[in-house]
Formats: C-alpha cells, structure tokens, sequence
C-alpha cells in the first residue's frame, strides 16, 4: 500500500512532531507533503528516509493549491491520503477525491476550540469543512475531546474514529549523565530547583502564568521549550517580573533523536535536567508533552491534558490537575522545592500511549479503508475497530 500524508505545515508542532513518529513505525510505504512551512520537523522526516514536497500554498484561499495537489496525488498512485490538521484535511479530501482516490483518513489533532490553526472558525469554513467531511472515509480524533469537538461541528459519530496520539517512552528514560550533561550545558548547578515546560509559545498555551508563577518562587528557574509567537512577550514579562535571569527560552529542539549523544540538546536531554514539568495551557487536545515528561520520571502539573484526564487517576499518580492560576502554580512549586528532587516510576499511561499501539492501530484503519468495496473505495462510514479506544487499565489486551 501507498500512502500520502497531507499536513498543514511542518514546523516544530505536536501534530508535526506526531506525524514523524508515525512514520517510523507504520508498516506501509509513505510520502508526505506540506501545503505551507517546510520547518524543522520536514528536515526531520527527510533525514529519517520519507520524501517530503512542498506544495507552496499561499494561504487558505489559494485555490490553485487544490490542482497542483491533486495532480501531485493522481501521477504519485496513491491507494490511500491521509490527512493532518484543519486545512489540510479540506484540501486533501478535495483534492484526493479530484484526483480519483476515496480512500481517505483524516487525524484532527489539535479541534479543541473554536480557533483551528489560530484561526476563528466562521460559519462558512465550517460548513465547507462539514462538505469536505463527507468526501473522506473517516475522521480520526487523538482524544475524546477532540472526537467531541467534532460532533458538535456537525460530523456524524459513526465516521468518527478515537485512536490517540503515541509517544516512543524509550527515548524519554530518565539517565543520570544526560540530566548531568544537559545542566553542565545549561550552566545549571546540581541543586538548582528547575522547572519546565514544552510547547509552542502561543497565547493559548498560558506560558506567562508559569513565568509568573516561577517569578513568586526565588529559588525556581525555568527552561521553556519551544517557539513562537509569544517568544518576546514572554521575555518581556520575565524582565518585568524580575525573574529575568531565571526565565531560559530555549527555542525549537528536536524531541524525536535517538542518538544517545545528542541527548543534552534535545527534549529527553532536557527533561532529565528539569525537576518538575508543568504545562499551562487549558485548552489541551491531547498533551504529548505530558506524557513524555512522566516517561522521564518527572511529576507534572497540568490544567488540562485529555491523555490524562481521559484516563483513571491511578493511571498517571505523578501528575496533579491544577487550576490556571500563577499563585497556586507558585505555591505548588513551592512544595515540590520543598521535597527535593524525586524521579517517579513510569506510570501505566506511559504504556498506554506507545506508538506502537497508535501505528498498529492506523495500519488496520488503513486496511479496513483500502479494502473496503469491491473496487478498493470507501463505500460510506468505515466500520470502528473491534476493540474499545481505552480499555480498563487491569484489561489483559493493553
């Protein structure tokens, strides 16, 4: 089977990030292309031996996109696209059905609002959304909040299909000489009390309540992970709130290296070096970068994080829910300064979001989508797979 994976763009995001992981562990031949942004992570997916095109879209209202990819997929011979993120799911179920291909999957990785890709989600781009819905074979949601967000769009249920977002835990193992190395880096000492974060620097992340919270704790220093638009904001407030020289903005690192050598300068590197992880942001869609951090041991705190909040709290005992507020994050810092440094066991949620289990699971999708009518089209609703989205965690098919 060929595949072409469609996608928005290819900065350094979690949905971007997700898709490269993807495809190191799906059994099937794949290309991708990027309607805009051949970032960071496209370097990524060519280093790691998948073909990435830019297709040079100039926006969401460039029409002239919509023949260029549909002829990059009629002359590729596709048997099945699959599509990443708000536009791309439109255009690439468009086009895929302009260039005679109907197998079609789309993932929403990040449908939590009312904002797609930063965007306001007006009353006509929904409803195109809703119309190019329907050209598909089936819409994959990476949460159940997402899968609810698209029911309230108007997609039917049936064509929903819940298959989380994965992470590969192995390359996140906490090691004692990455967290020496990325501090001797850093020019952290060994009892620095540092607290982290990872995401891309956007006012919906809520980064400036860490900064502040981290402002209200003398002790704390912070590495945030990421870029973005907030980038200067967010050295700005640091300096008004005099924590200036304890706030590190560390720009885009690569959080899927495997070379044991590069650890220090990637995300497991740094989160070997942080004590406490803490991600902000109230309006999660899945949070990967949750799950990393309790794959390296770290204690977490997170407003919102479906991948944990999906789940039963024994799943995760090293993470605590807490409210988007500077002073209870400060005060929760506070206390974890307080214990001194604690690598946690790798809680069950680890396990349960192993790639290997989000790829085993895309293959059959994948198969049940190609195969499906005798002439290798979809013919209506693929047909959910035969197992629950989320087992109980004591269910022996975990």
């Amino acid at each position: 089977m060929r595949v072409l994976h469609i996608i928005t763009g290819l900065g350094a995001g979690g949905a971007e990030q997700q898709l490269r992981l993807l495809l190191r562990h799906l059994p099937v031949r794949c290309d991708v292309v990027t309607l805009t942004e051949p970032g960071t992570v496209a370097h990524g997916i060519r280093a790691d031996g998948t073909p990435v095109t830019h297709l040079g879209a100039r926006g969401p209202r460039d029409l002239a996109a919509l023949p260029r990819l549909a002829r990059h997929i009629r002359v590729g011979g596709y048997d099945l696209v699959h599509t990443h993120l708000f536009r791309a799911c439109v255009h690439g179920r468009i086009a895929a059905r302009m260039a005679g291909v109907r197998a079609v999957i789309a993932t929403e990785h990040s449908l939590g609002g009312t904002r797609p890709e930063g965007r306001a989600l007006r009353p006509a781009a929904r409803a195109l959304y809703l119309a190019s819905e329907r050209l598909g074979s089936a819409t994959v949601a990476v949460s159940a909040t997402v899968a609810d967000r698209l029911r309230e769009l108007g997609v039917p249920s049936n064509r929903v299909q819940l298959i989380p977002h994965g992470i590969d835990a192995r390359h996140f193992r906490f090691e004692a000489g990455a967290r020496a190395a990325a501090r001797n880096r850093l020019g952290l000492a060994a009892g620095d009390f540092v607290v982290g974060g990872v995401g891309r620097l956007a006012p919906g992340k809520r980064y400036d309540l860490l900064v502040r919270a981290v402002a209200a704790v003398p002790q704390a220093r912070l590495l945030l992970v990421g870029d973005g638009p907030e980038r200067h904001r967010l050295r700005a407030l640091a300096l008004a709130v005099g924590a200036a020289d304890r706030v590190r903005l560390l720009g885009e690192r690569d959080g899927a290296v495997e070379t044991a050598g590069d650890r220090p300068a990637d995300i497991p590197g740094l989160l070997a070096a942080m004590d406490v992880f803490v991600s902000p942001s109230p309006a999660e869609t899945f949070g990967v970068a949750v799950v990393e951090a309790l794959a390296a041991g770290l204690p977490v705190l997170h407003v919102a994080s479906p991948a944990l909040d999906e789940l039963p709290p024994e799943a995760a005992p090293g993470a605590r829910r807490i409210a988007p507020d500077a002073a209870l994050i400060a005060a929760a810092l506070r206390d974890h300064a307080a214990s001194g440094p604690d690598r946690l066991p790798v809680p069950p949620a680890v396990e349960r979001y192993a790639v290997q289990r989000t790829a085993h699971r895309l293959a059959a999708l994948y198969d049940r989508t190609a195969g499906h009518g005798p002439d290798g089209c979809a013919r209506g609703p693929v047909p959910a797979a035969p197992h629950r989205p989320f087992p109980a965690l004591s269910d022996p098919r975990r």
